[in-house]
């Protein structure tokens, strides 16, 4: 059901927590399940330095929340605010159609983190 690369995160999610200030902390929602993502990122220079998340939501949500949090190191403001939801299921290995809104959930959440460090 789920790829081996999601479960991967699941098991062993990374930068699971907050990052203190001055990093950019957003909280984003999913309605229409109920899933939410705390997401802290520390820019530098319009380059995310360092992200930290917490989930609370299916195993999907937070297994693609450990690999946006991998994804976002070393990008600019820029190429995270044209994140797609793609990116994160590729780098999960791929979402099946109940989960896919997981991945919609981390693309608001970069991209919300992206416009307040802006």
């Amino acid at each position: 059901m789920h790829s081996e690369k999601l479960l991967e995160h699941f098991q062993n999610p990374r930068r699971v927590g907050e990052l203190p200030p001055p990093a950019a902390t957003v909280e984003v929602m999913n309605p229409a399940c109920g899933d939410i993502m705390r997401l802290s990122v520390r820019w530098e220079n319009g380059r995310a330095i360092d992200a930290a998340y917490k989930t609370r939501g299916c195993t999907a949500s937070i297994a693609t929340g450990s690999a946006a949090v991998e994804w976002i190191i070393g990008r600019t403001r820029e190429q995270v605010l044209a994140a797609r939801a793609a990116d994160l299921e590729e780098a999960v290995g791929g979402l099946i159609p109940e989960s896919k809104h997981a991945a919609v959930l981390c693309v608001d959440a970069l991209r919300a983190a992206a416009r307040l460090a802006g």
